[in-house]
């Protein structure tokens, strides 16, 4: 994991925990914020060729046609991917270090992507400017639009070549991202009334709310969502993170660290050394699923392999900066709602 930081707290910190985000770079963005959501006409729209497209900091992008040379975060670019926009250029994890596809490229064949940079404050501009992009788009993970994995040191040379659009995934819950993502992706030309999306989406519905009954009927079991390093066990608490802020409203009994804890990282999570990692009682444990990250069959701590929803096999994986297509957050649900469904009381 990444030693870089934020300017207000540890990137680290995002990448772990509550967010358990991702190691990446914030971009403060410039202009005012007509609204938090960009609002209900906030879609794009393409007539007579030109785009627009209203983002998450009120900021409208338009162009006299319907991009094609786009550049994305990866995440981002996979979830257009599964709506049929094809981004060919992106930026951030992209290939783990055997070339196979990392956890947040999704469906996308990675041999055919121009990679910008692979990992934190890693951004090759001069090739992102021969590839002369039309538009950059990515998430935001903070109330003021920074512009998620651009590097602070070349974001104002990067911002000169293209406008960028940001999907905010920042302090709402799963859905309402889901939905302006759909809405940027119809704004590119993806048919959202196609049978694969429209059925995506009903899958998506039908995992909620098995999520909630689920939650409902067994309102014991507690969850806690973790994240591992060589030195330090993130524990998240549901403030901020899409995922989670979303199963706490349907019900699930989530292990909330206090907030004096999770103070010194932003209100995102609490640090414990792998000696206190037994500090939260918890019948499931949701594990930080991307590279950058320690997985559970990698962790070699006695502390956690004493841990009774690890002696029990009631540890799953969870995605901090989940794909933003109901197609790849539909299992998300699914495998928490399953794990609620099927769980022993160890706690």
């Amino acid at each position: 994991m990444s030693n870089a930081r934020t300017a207000r707290f540890s990137r680290r910190g995002l990448l772990a925990a509550g967010g358990a985000l991702g190691l990446g770079a914030l971009v403060t963005a410039c202009g005012s914020e007509d609204s938090k959501d960009g609002g209900s006409d906030a879609k794009g729209v393409a007539k007579s060729g030109s785009w627009s497209f209203k983002d998450d900091r009120g900021k409208t992008v338009s162009l006299d046609h319907v991009p094609t040379k786009i550049v994305a975060f990866t995440g981002v670019a996979a979830a257009l991917h599964d709506y049929g926009i094809e981004v060919k250029g992106v930026f951030g994890p992209t290939k783990t270090k055997d070339g196979k596809a990392d956890v947040q490229a999704g469906d996308m064949d990675v041999s055919k992507l121009t990679v910008f940079g692979n990992r934190f404050d890693q951004f090759n501009v001069e090739q992102y400017a021969a590839f002369q992009p039309e538009v950059l788009i990515t998430t935001t993970f903070d109330a003021a639009g920074s512009l998620w994995y651009v590097p602070l040191a070349s974001k104002d040379k990067i911002a000169k070549l293209a406008p960028s659009v940001a999907v905010s995934v920042f302090d709402r819950q799963m859905p309402k991202p889901l939905q302006r993502m759909a809405e940027l992706a119809g704004s590119l030309g993806a048919d959202l009334k196609a049978a694969k999306v429209v059925e995506a989406k009903k899958r998506f519905e039908a995992a909620s709310e098995r999520l909630r009954k689920a939650a409902k009927s067994r309102p014991e079991i507690k969850v806690l969502a973790g994240s591992a390093s060589d030195a330090i066990f993130y524990v998240s608490g549901s403030n901020f993170s899409i995922d989670l802020e979303y199963f706490k409203a349907l019900g699930v009994n989530l292990v909330e660290p206090p907030e004096k804890a999770k103070k010194a990282n932003g209100g995102w999570f609490e640090n414990l050394s792998w000696e206190n990692v037994d500090k939260y009682p918890a019948d499931i444990i949701m594990m930080d699923d991307r590279a950058s990250t320690i997985q559970p069959a990698d962790i070699t701590e006695a502390t956690w392999k004493k841990l009774p929803a690890v002696k029990a096999g009631q540890v799953i994986s969870r995605s901090p900066e989940p794909i933003l297509s109901y197609d790849k957050c539909t299992p998300l649900v699914e495998n928490l709602a399953k794990a609620i469904e099927s769980a022993k009381k160890v706690s």
